[in-house]
């Protein structure tokens, strides 16, 4: 099951763009920062991570403020030319 579920805040939003289909699509920039437990013992995480959103989402996003917290929910994917890790949005409610 590929299935992640993140609460982040927006750090970059590009241009909306549009795929030779023909559909929007919004890159992102996602930050978090958090305090978790590991083995017993806290542990702050901070990550940034690159994210996609698709069509009516990418609509609805591009919409939304820079700096502002969501919670994104989607899957993991390498792009066809990438090294790293794209978090594919599905879906995003207000934190």
């Amino acid at each position: 099951m590929n299935r992640t579920e993140l609460t982040a805040c927006i750090a970059e939003q590009a241009a909306l763009r549009y795929t030779p289909a023909g559909l929007p699509a919004l890159d992102l920039v996602l930050e978090h920062a958090s305090e978790l437990q590991e083995a017993g013992q806290n542990r702050k995480v901070q990550l940034k991570i690159r994210a996609l959103a698709i069509g009516s989402l990418a609509e609805r996003l591009v919409k939304q403020a820079v700096g502002s917290v969501w919670t994104f929910k989607g899957f993991l994917a390498t792009p066809r030319q990438g090294k790293s890790v794209v978090l594919h949005i599905q879906e995003f409610q207000q934190d």
